[in-house]
């Protein structure tokens, strides 16, 4: 068992000892004892298991088994007949009342990330810190997981649950073993800082990242067109932007966002639901032309869709089961369980590579996969009662195959994930969209979903993905001594940089201070680290390049 490893440590901080009481020591490595009490949860309800020796649990035909895989305790699952909704781990524990605990999201953040008070009621998704002034600790699950995995702290325990539903129902293995999760943990180091802990517990986590081969930065269309763009327009945003460029040996991306694709005759110019992204709409007609025109003027042509959008008449064997706000006829989603859908998104991908595009950013999946934003998943990750087409695998499972598909069909462009489950999206595209848009209309949007996601997510930044704190929405309506605070932290905080904007709010202030931003942004920079996020949620002490940022977001 693994009860009898325990490790000493000598710090005398309460994380420490409860980290020293949770772990025990092999191979120079720290992995979390077994567990007090282990819990299944069936379509009758929660049983515990008990203990069958080898570190192994069991309810009738349902086994979990732990075991060590070098630097993590790895969690297998089998069950021939009984259909399984979660697995939970149990640490019985009086965890330190002066806690600070740290939690992830699960796909993007809305302006709720920060450190906070110990509430047992919390769902942490992915892994969590806790921070008692002195000492750091942490708890957390290697990426690319086969289940969904949240972590509860209490006063009295720590408990781990890892979701292995499909769709709304529990999953059917059929007699297969589940590898559901690799369990990692970590504890911060004589006079290492929480952030820099995190930042190398997010490596423990994404042992193999796929970053871009240079720092990402450049142009996107949203946050002044909002869909109603054009090639015309694309080209003069471009060219305008391009003289601003001094890097020639990295050139920045200009990203045509949604508005391009053919629309839906259900939904005539609707920006963010187009009816086939196989094929430009009438605006844009020849978009291997209009990759070129973006190359010509001095940039790299990028392209945003949205993979699980279905035509308006597929058969309806092709589509997920309409479920609450997934429900209108006008809007089918494929089903990604069936592989004549999951063809088609590659043949989307691979033929935006043809097109000559060098960067693809994808929307809106984890939405069109469960009918929910990550803020409405505090209960449930998704609507009961409903299931795919495939029900012998589990959510994540469905979602990886979704995220490797993509990858695989984009051969050498650089993937944008937008809306997607953060710990999936790791170690598998080169970039990921952090945080809820930004806006070219209100610059309270922009520090809510901008300034707090960046604030505590950069931990995960050049480990997870190349962390993208979405855009300066630059525009007439957002006072530019506020947008200059936030393009200069994106430029100098080694996150990619994306400006959207409005041409007639460039005057040449904003022109010269692009131009510096764009040349910070196209080289390495060391990671920024926020000064004051244990205390703020809206971080405005900064470390960028060696020297310490004060920000007003007031």
């Amino acid at each position: 068992m693994f009860r009898r490893h325990f490790v000493k440590l000598s710090a005398t901080a309460a994380a420490a000892t409860l980290f020293g009481k949770f772990t025990y020591a092999t191979n120079g490595q720290s992995l979390i004892n077994a567990p007090d009490e282990v819990w299944a949860q069936t379509v009758a309800g929660w049983f515990k298991l008990s203990p069958s020796g080898n570190a192994a649990y069991q309810f009738n035909d349902v086994e979990v088994s732990l075991k060590a895989n070098n630097s993590s305790t790895g969690v297998y699952v089998h069950a021939a007949k009984t259909a399984l909704s979660a697995i939970r781990f149990k640490w019985k524990h009086a965890t330190p009342a002066n806690s600070k605990v740290l939690g992830d999201s699960w796909e993007r953040t809305y302006g709720d990330a920060g450190w906070k008070t110990v509430d047992q009621q919390v769902k942490n998704p992915w892994y969590v810190l806790l921070y008692d002034n002195v000492h750091t600790v942490c708890f957390g699950i290697k990426t690319g997981c086969n289940a969904i995995c949240w972590w509860n702290i209490g006063p009295q325990n720590i408990e781990l649950t890892m979701d292995t539903q499909s769709g709304g129902v529990a999953v059917e293995l059929g007699g297969r073993t589940l590898y559901a999760a690799d369990i990692v943990t970590t504890s911060g180091t004589a006079n290492e800082t929480p952030f820099l802990t995190a930042q190398r517990f997010c490596k423990l986590m994404c042992p193999q990242s796929r970053l871009p081969k240079q720092p990402v930065y450049g142009i996107n269309d949203w946050y002044y067109a909002y869909g109603n763009n054009s090639p015309k327009l694309i080209k003069e945003q471009t060219s305008l932007m391009a003289e601003l460029v001094t890097d020639t040996n990295n050139r920045p991306f200009s990203v045509i966002d949604a508005g391009w694709a053919a629309y839906s005759p259900l939904l005539p110019n609707d920006c963010c639901w187009q009816g086939d992204f196989s094929r430009p709409n009438e605006k844009f007609k020849d978009m291997h032309l209009m990759a070129e025109d973006i190359l010509k003027l001095g940039m790299r042509p990028g392209l945003w869709m949205r993979p699980l959008c279905a035509k308006h008449d597929d058969s309806p064997n092709l589509l997920a089961p309409p479920i609450k706000d997934r429900n209108d006829p006008k809007n089918p989603v494929l089903d990604p369980t069936i592989p004549e859908n999951i063809e088609r998104i590659k043949k989307n991908i691979s033929i935006y590579n043809q097109w000559g595009f060098e960067m693809v950013k994808h929307d809106f999946s984890t939405y069109d996969i469960t009918g929910r934003w990550g803020f409405d998943m505090r209960t449930e990750i998704t609507q009961p009662g409903w299931h795919f087409y495939d029900k012998s695998k589990t959510n994540a499972e469905i979602i990886n195959h979704l995220y490797h598909s993509i990858r695989q069909a984009a051969g050498n462009m650089y993937i944008i994930g937008c809306n997607t489950m953060s710990h999936l999206a790791a170690g598998v595209f080169e970039l990921n969209r952090i945080g809820d848009d930004t806006s070219g209309k209100e610059w309270a949007r922009t520090r809510k979903m901008g300034v707090n996601t960046l604030g505590f997510r950069m931990p995960q930044h050049n480990t997870f993905y190349a962390a993208d704190g979405d855009c300066v929405g630059l525009t007439n309506q957002v006072p530019w001594d506020k947008n200059k605070q936030w393009m200069q932290l994106l430029a100098e905080s080694s996150a990619p940089l994306f400006i959207s904007a409005q041409p007639d709010a460039l005057g040449a202030e904003q022109k010269a201070f692009i131009k510096d931003c764009f040349a910070k942004a196209a080289k390495p920079q060391p990671i920024a680290e926020p000064l004051d996020w244990l205390t703020n949620s809206l971080p405005s002490k900064w470390k960028l390049n060696n020297r310490v940022v004060n920000f007003d977001w007031s």
